[in-house]
């Protein structure tokens, strides 16, 4: 019988870096998938840097010890805090999903004013208005915080008159500096990506940092001669929580349904 060959990692804070999931699975369907979500923990957006860090080594090296090829780093938060960090400590090539994310946008804009909403964490990085501004330092960005986004994208109240009110509330901004494109700087906002371009208008393009994302993993696998090229993928799911809530909500998140979870233990 054939030795599988090794999967790809991919870690998040909970649900949100499903999204992500989704978009390599259509992108990659020869490969394996190893998720986790530390459930237990989340969320990291409202976590200091170095609890985010610690956080962060623990889940790559979790994925590590399953001898993954490369690890996806599926949350906003933990590219705009650890990425380096993470990068200088493992082997394995790792992609966050704020440089790819950066790219789509400069390459979509065409006022070049890019809008960026995140957790709070992220947007208080300053991370993706450095990485935007290496691409074309002549940009103008404008970020918002949105913490709600993500306690609504978990409830399933992505397109009701909360969400609505909530959206308009936090785009308002936004809308006043007339961006042409924005960055959803959280895997949990795709979700609400409806609710967000009525408010924003048909002039104003979405970025969904996970699509941007799958393709820099296709690349990044081709270049280390790392893909699969034939046979058919699985994806496997562990948690730091009870599973029941991440398998009942993550459908949601994931685009179908999910069989199970594990229960890892934590220290």
């Amino acid at each position: 019988m054939a030795t599988r060959e090794p999967a790809i990692g991919i870690f998040d804070s909970g649900i949100g870096g499903l999204t992500v999931v989704q978009r390599l699975l259509e992108a990659l369907p020869h490969e394996d998938l190893v998720y986790l979500g530390d459930t237990a923990r989340w969320p990291y957006g409202t976590k200091s840097p170095e609890v985010i860090t610690r956080y962060a080594h623990e889940d790559a090296a979790f994925l590590v010890e399953k001898d993954v090829k490369l690890i996806v780093v599926a949350c906003n938060t933990v590219s705009s805090v650890a990425l380096e960090a993470l990068r200088a400590r493992f082997d394995a090539p790792i992609v966050g999903v704020i440089e790819p994310g950066a790219r789509a946008a400069v390459a979509a804009t065409r006022n070049r004013k890019v809008g960026v909403i995140g957790t709070e964490a992220t947007i208080a990085s300053g991370t993706y208005t450095r990485a935007l501004r290496t691409l074309d330092p002549a940009l103008e960005i404008y970020t918002r915080a949105c913490p709600l986004f993500v306690p609504l994208a978990e409830e399933g109240w992505v397109a009701n008159e909360v969400a609505r009110q909530t959206a308009a509330t936090y785009l308002a901004s936004l809308r006043q500096s007339r961006i042409d494109t924005l960055i959803l700087g959280c895997t949990h906002y795709p979700l609400l990506t409806e609710t967000i371009a009525a408010e924003l208008g048909p002039d104003v393009q979405i970025v969904d940092s996970a699509t941007a994302t799958a393709r820099e993993v296709v690349a990044t696998l081709a270049a280390h001669g790392l893909a699969r090229a034939s046979g058919r993928g699985s994806a496997s799911f562990f948690v730091t929580d009870v599973p029941d809530r991440f398998v009942r909500i993550g459908g949601r998140f994931l685009g179908s349904t999910i069989d199970s979870a594990v229960r890892i233990e934590r220290a």
